[in-house]
């Protein structure tokens, strides 16, 4: 393998490394923002790297067993409301892959709106087909340990895997760690939450087993939960007999015959501290509490939720569900009056029309977005400072209650989407992430099936 010969810019121990690969686009993190951005490069004929920490990719929606791809559809109030899908390109993509394998459920009603429930196995499944049929080089079980930069302009990422360390070079780097990972490794600007407030983990689990008719009978077509679940749970609480910290739960049918999947737990640490799972005690933390939790909701649903007599656990996540760690500084930031008043800049990148679902403190918030949607900024993906270097996921600059909406499935596949685009036009243009305008980025979206 050759080695790194470039000069004293970088870190000595930098320039011993073996040089693993040199290429136009680097994907750190294959969640859904990363299969996207990967995908959309490799498919425009960029020679592309993705790298993900497990073997297989899916980031939240599959080793955090989220399990729904949200936000695809327009929320309302009106009577007799039918699902209204807003929100196409790749994200639509994707789900049309899954339904050809049948790994997908069709819309299932979400208070006002709708979801839809995937199958985490045909998800990698799909991602794997997408990126292979792009030519993209998949390194699974690879993670990103250390950024080379020359001053402020990023070169390429430190790799870690069994092997040992090594360099992967790129002409441009997507950031689709969910956590700005290489971002926050490289010096640059970010943020957590509302003053250090963010989100609470959740672990979802399903449970077999279960008499459906009898379920869908006493719980009802909403996923999220009827009022005498909540009261259950509270009188329960209240009798000493189960602690279940989280009070409206969230139910929803799955592809797999008798099974549901399960999102009910809220984790914190002792006096109800926020967890965040960047730091590795606080993830062991919520991984073992989570585990504890749905254990003790697994109990309730047998003893108290008809038609859940005879269940049992299926599983857990690979890994707690992590809604909200580190957002960059970015050129643009998403407001949270953005979201509530549903503004469509003229550079919006993706449409949302998903609430404002909050999981801070002791119960979730929802504010609805009815009959619209906004749409977010191409400049929330682009750093305030560093050259070569864009995000895309959850990580994106938005304020702590816009996030709540803007993180969620059907939107990071667009933010991937737009990423891959604009490292086209930055690469094939010569043009820095700062320099492209979002207007650009859009209409090669439109092109390439998304809608505006």
């Amino acid at each position: 393998m050759k080695q790194w010969q470039l000069e004293s810019h970088f870190d000595q121990h930098q320039l011993r490394l073996p040089i693993l690969k040199e290429v136009d686009v680097l994907v750190i993190g294959g969640g859904s923002a990363g299969v996207a951005a990967a995908t959309i490069s490799g498919r425009n004929g960029l020679s592309t790297v993705l790298i993900e920490k497990y073997g297989f990719c899916g980031g939240a929606a599959v080793a955090g067993l989220s399990g729904t791809i949200c936000g695809l559809f327009m929320a309302s109030d009106n009577p007799g409301h039918q699902p209204e899908q807003v929100v196409f390109g790749f994200a639509e993509e994707f789900r049309s892959r899954l339904a050809r394998r049948g790994g997908v459920t069709g819309p299932q009603i979400y208070g006002k709106t709708f979801t839809v429930t995937h199958d985490p196995l045909v998800w990698r499944e799909v991602a794997d087909e997408c990126l292979e049929e792009a030519g993209v080089d998949i390194f699974y079980h690879t993670y990103a340990s250390g950024v080379v930069m020359d001053g402020d302009s990023y070169q390429g990422i430190v790799v870690q895997s069994n092997a040992g360390e090594s360099l992967i070079l790129a002409k441009r780097i997507i950031d689709a760690s969910g956590d700005a990972a290489v971002v926050a490794r490289a010096g640059g600007e970010y943020y957590f939450g509302d003053d250090g407030v963010i989100q609470n983990p959740t672990m979802f689990f399903r449970i077999g087993n279960v008499k459906m008719d009898t379920y869908l009978d006493f719980f009802g077509e909403d996923t999220i939960c009827p009022p005498k679940v909540t009261e259950k749970i509270l009188a329960l609480n209240a009798s000493g007999e189960y602690q279940m910290p989280r009070h409206k739960i969230w139910i929803f049918p799955t592809t797999r015959p008798n099974e549901l999947m399960v999102n009910s737990t809220r984790l914190a640490g002792q006096g109800d501290r926020v967890l965040n799972v960047i730091d590795p005690a606080d993830f062991t933390e919520a991984e073992i509490g989570g585990r504890k939790q749905m254990r003790e909701y697994a109990r309730f649903l047998k003893n108290h939720v008809p038609g859940c007599e005879d269940s049992y656990v299926v599983d857990t996540g690979v890994e707690v569900g992590v809604r909200q760690t580190r957002s960059i500084e970015g050129v643009k930031k998403l407001g949270n009056e953005d979201v509530v008043n549903c503004l469509k800049p003229p550079d919006g990148i993706a449409r949302s029309p998903w609430p404002i679902e909050l999981h801070s403190g002791t119960k979730p918030k929802l504010h609805w977005l009815l009959d619209d949607w906004y749409e977010v900024p191409y400049g929330t993906l682009v750093p305030v400072k560093g050259e070569n270097i864009i995000v895309a996921g959850r990580c994106l600059s938005a304020e702590h209650e816009a996030l709540a909406s803007a993180r969620v499935t059907a939107q990071t596949f667009e933010y991937g989407h737009a990423a891959a685009q604009a490292a086209i036009i930055s690469i094939q243009e010569e043009r820095s992430f700062r320099d492209i305008r979002g207007e650009d980025v859009r209409q090669r979206m439109q092109l390439a099936g998304s809608r505006f």
